[in-house]
Order: structure tokens, then sequence, then C-alpha cells
């Protein structure tokens, strides 16, 4: 079995919970991370337990495996930090296979990308600050750092070639931002900081031994029960989604990457799943239709993983204008797909809006909601209405039969509300 848990909105769905969910119910799952990188903040709750996901699987808790394909960015140094705790925490360090063409995020590209925003002031884009847009660029320009070549270095070969980069790439990104005499503030100084070059040298190069190299992911791909992959961020965040720029990722958030590897792989995805809460949520700036700002107060809502930060800001709330709203990305995402695709529809935070859809002009609860849904176009459905992925509800929809529509089986069973 393949899936995709893909975030409908601008992140922050749940899909945490959505991976935890699918790897809880499976066989040996391998989970894949491609697309950003350590900047997805994906939050997996057990009772007394609880992890903030980034670059190690959701899946993790359940003994799933770790895959970064080649279009990931990890950041190394971040990783370690990430891989002690889970340790820590659970007593187990989870397998993480990787690709070799993955090419790193490096201290100049969070350096550059924190130097960046911190000069736009109130015409920020939203960065969370991690790099990410700063290291695509830089791969893209032929400066990629793959992880194929940092493994076979020692560790004062990869500090010669990350002053390398400083010397031939990063000062010519700054001249071209206009920032070659770099502000005098703590970003600009440790840009001019060889100090700060040779600390990540060292830590890159104690993370890179946790990591395994695998150059055939069909045949590693095949040696699971299930393969499930675990996007970062959502379609309204999607590098091609205009609507969104320049308030958006620089990478796929759909079904594109996944249905791209695959394909090199020979096989086929089985399942897309589409995560969203009752309501809509973004973090960082750029426009909000129906946004809410007293929804968080007024729904006695508490979210421990998206506080308040420099750089984005405050999580926003917002109202979905109508249930079209919610479903045209999904549509214009599956047509992304060559081949059809079973597609189902995992809504979170059911227990914060009493069991309800919150659109601008009502609010249905989830039980007409399903019954409203286009016919044929979800399989089933997953409800969840609790921070824990052991209560979650799956509903099955039958595809209509002979123009027939689709009706929901008890698409509102187990909740309460």
């Amino acid at each position: 079995m393949i899936r995709c848990v893909i975030g409908s909105n601008y992140g922050d769905e749940g899909k945490g919970l959505a991976v935890d969910y699918l790897s809880l119910r499976a066989g040996k799952t391998l989970v894949v991370r491609h697309n950003g990188g350590a900047q997805s903040g994906h939050t997996v709750e057990r009772p007394g337990k609880r992890f903030v996901f980034h670059e190690l699987s959701s899946g993790s808790f359940c003994g799933a495996d770790t895959y970064w394909a080649g279009s990931f960015l990890p950041d190394l140094y971040k990783l370690g930090e990430e891989a002690d705790d889970f340790l820590a925490l659970t007593g187990v360090m989870p397998r993480i296979h990787a690709s070799s063409e993955c090419c790193v995020t490096t201290v100049d590209d969070v350096l550059i990308n924190l130097l960046l925003e911190s000069v736009r002031g109130s015409n920020r884009h939203g960065s969370c600050g991690m790099g990410i847009n700063e290291a695509q660029l830089r791969k893209d320009a032929g400066f990629g750092l793959p992880l194929g070549t940092l493994c076979r270095m020692e560790e004062e070969e990869i500090r010669s070639a990350l002053v390398y980069l400083r010397t031939h790439y990063t000062r010519k990104r700054l001249e071209g931002l206009g920032l070659d005499g770099a502000p005098e503030n703590e970003y600009g100084e440790m840009l001019r900081d060889g100090v700060v070059l040779e600390r990540y040298a060292e830590e890159i190069f104690h993370n890179l031994r946790r990591i395994r190299i695998d150059g055939d992911p069909a045949a590693l791909f095949r040696s699971y029960d299930q393969v499930l992959f675990e996007n970062g961020q959502g379609l309204r965040l999607d590098a091609e989604f205009r609507e969104s720029l320049p308030h958006v990722t620089a990478s796929r958030t759909g079904l594109v990457n996944a249905v791209r590897l695959l394909d090199d792989c020979g096989l086929r995805l089985d399942e897309a799943v589409y995560v969203t809460r009752t309501y809509l949520t973004k973090h960082g700036a750029g426009p909000l239709k129906n946004e809410c700002p007293e929804f968080p107060a007024e729904r006695n809502i508490v979210d421990r993983t998206n506080v308040p930060n420099p750089w984005q800001g405050a999580l926003r709330y917002a109202k979905w204008e109508d249930p079209e709203d919610l479903l045209g990305v999904i549509r214009s995402d599956l047509r992304s797909c060559p081949y059809p695709v079973s597609a189902s529809l995992f809504v979170t935070h059911l227990n914060e809006t009493g069991g309800r859809m919150v659109f601008r002009n009502e609010e249905p609860e989830i039980g007409r909601f399903a019954e409203e849904l286009p016919p044929g176009l979800f399989d089933r459905l997953y409800l969840s209405s609790s921070r824990y992925s052991s209560d979650v509800v799956r509903s099955e929809l039958r595809r209509p039969v002979s123009g027939e529509e689709c009706v929901p089986e008890n698409p509102s069973a187990g909740l309460s509300g």
C-alpha cells in the first residue's frame, strides 16, 4: 500500500496525527519526506508523550523508518537535536534512509534567510527562517551539497566545502540582494565568522553517521508493507500556487513529487489523504480571507505547537468561504496525477468546533457535510475529535453506481462533538 498525506491548507492541518494513525494500522512502514526540510513541525501526541517532528517521520512512535527523497533538503545540524530528543523520550533512534541526491541546507542558507527577513521589516514574506528557499536557490544555481558527496568527506573536507560555498556563492548571493555590506546585526556578523563554519562542519560530520545512503529506492520501497509520503506545508503554500505569491514555500506540496518518484520506481500511488482542520489557519504573512482574530478565544483553542515567534508571528484563524473553497485546491491537486487515484479526506480538530465544519455563513455538522460532498470525489473520511490517533474514526464512502448518488456510510460514527 502506498499513500500520500497532504495538507489541504496553509499547513498546520494535522498531518502528523494522520501519519501516526496510518502508521499505527499498517505493517512495516517507510515514511518518505520529500519536500521542504526542517521547517516542518508535525506534532504527534500519545498519553504522557508529545513530540514535534521536523526531519524524522511522524510515524516514528509506531516504529516506522524514514526515507529522505532527493527533493528533500535536510538540515544535518538540526537533525542531531531532534534525534537526541526523540532518543531521550523513547529510548529508540529511528532508522533514516536517504537518497544520495539530497542536498543539505547549510548554516549560510539559514543566516541569509534570517538576514533578508530582518531587513524586510513589515514587508516580510512570512518565512520561518530555516533557509529552505535559500538552499533550493543555491542548489538550482549549481552549488548543491549532496549527501552522497558529504558522506565521503572527513570533517576538515566538509569545512573546506563550506568555506568554498561562502566564498563563491554566499558573497555573490548577498551582492545580488544588495546586502553585500551585510548589516551589523547578529546574522551579518555570523556570515563573516569562520568559527561558525567550523562548528557547523563538526556537527554535520557527526550527524552523517545517523543516515544510511540508499541508491535503490524501488527495492527499498518494495521491502515495506506500507510506503507513506509525509508532505510538508500545505497546498495553498505550494511553490506554484499563484493566489499566495510571494508568500509560498520553495517546494511542491501536493502529489507531484510523490508521483514522479514512484514513476521512476515503476510504482503507483494507491491513496491520496488530504488533511484539513474544521476551520482554516495560516502561520506567517500574506492575505487570509475571512480572518477571525478572536476565533481561538471564542472556541477555547490552545495550540502548543504554533506558538508566536519573531518570524511568523502568531497563528492566524479564519472561516472557510464555503465547501468549494476547501475542496477546489484538492480537485486541482488530484488533476496533477496522470492516473486515477483513490482520495480521502482527513478532518481534524472536530472537538474544537463541536463536530462541525466552519464556513462563513454556516457551520454544518460533520455528518451533513459528508452527505453533501460531491459524489465520487472521496472514497473515505478519517475523522479526528482528539489529539490522539487512536481516537480517529474511519468512514467508507460508496462510489456512485449507474448514476446513483454517493452516500456516506455512517459518516459521523463515534463523534461526540
